[in-house]
């Protein structure tokens, strides 16, 4: 399952793409449903025969930890040489938006490539790092341990959606990831348009973004949808593993997971900031 919009666009195992697809389960002893050519047991008609002998080169749980663990890694080290090197100005300020944009360029070209590009990930890591890093310090200058408490909160959340997601609470099925992905499409577009209004003065006081309630509730559904792209990607994580996905695409599941804790730590900055005026 591929979004349309390429920016939310999510490495899908769909029966189509030869990976299992939400709601796909493995048939023990035999062929998995679909045409996945990764689970096909060619010994399935003989159950005296022995059993296949395992593939290498699959994803792993420790692929995707440790891609994982390398790409947030990136971030963190290009947030840190930002607060620490660049000072909070017109300039830095100035920087800080034109990394964001490299970051969404290196984001789109990913996101339309078959394959994983690990060059592409991690400048998107390097340049978002800087991004934040600039962004963080401005709120931190503000709203003194505004990052801190955002860090916290964005370690508090995914580790509620994962538990949600492990205990089988949240379901990703096909019918929930198509509304999820139009919920989230609408709520990108409307905040381009709010941009565009509070740039060009029709909107005050950051309009849909502002400091006030109506923010609050806007970054709490900003926050809800970050969960939303977390848990397909555990449900991608979990296919691609049971199904025996090859090794590089741990690098997209890695990819997708920092996207979604980027995003859930940029709302929850804001949201920090807001309880503390």
């Amino acid at each position: 399952m591929r979004s349309s919009n390429p920016v939310f666009s999510r490495r899908g195992f769909s029966r189509d793409t030869g990976y299992a697809g939400f709601n796909a389960v493995p048939q023990a002893g035999g062929p998995a449903v679909g045409t996945n050519p990764y689970a096909t047991n060619p010994y399935a008609t003989d159950p005296y025969a022995p059993p296949a002998p395992p593939r290498t080169n699959v994803m792993t749980m420790d692929d995707v930890v440790t891609r994982t663990a390398m790409t947030l890694g990136t971030v963190v080290l290009g947030a840190v040489l930002a607060w620490v090197a660049l000072p909070v100005t017109a300039t830095s300020f100035g920087l800080a938006f034109g990394s964001a944009l490299v970051a969404f360029v290196f984001a789109m070209v990913q996101s339309f490539k078959r394959k994983p590009v690990p060059a592409l990930i991690f400048g998107y890591a390097i340049f978002e790092g800087i991004f934040l890093g600039v962004i963080s310090e401005m709120y931190n200058s503000q709203w003194s341990g505004a990052p801190f408490q955002a860090v916290l909160g964005t370690m508090a959340v995914s580790a509620a959606t994962l538990f949600a997601y492990k205990q089988r609470w949240i379901r990703v099925t096909a019918r929930y990831a198509r509304i999820g992905m139009t919920i989230a499409i609408a709520f990108v577009i409307v905040m381009v348009v709010n941009l565009l209004l509070v740039v060009t003065g029709v909107a005050d006081h950051g309009g849909l973004r502002s400091f006030g309630p109506l923010g609050l509730a806007v970054g709490v559904l900003a926050i809800l949808i970050g969960c939303f792209f977390l848990t397909l990607d555990f449900k991608q994580i979990e296919d691609g593993i049971a199904y025996g996905a090859p090794r590089e695409e741990s690098w997209l599941a890695a990819f997708g997971l920092t996207m979604a804790l980027v995003w859930i730590y940029m709302e929850m900055l804001r949201i920090v900031a807001i309880f503390n005026r």
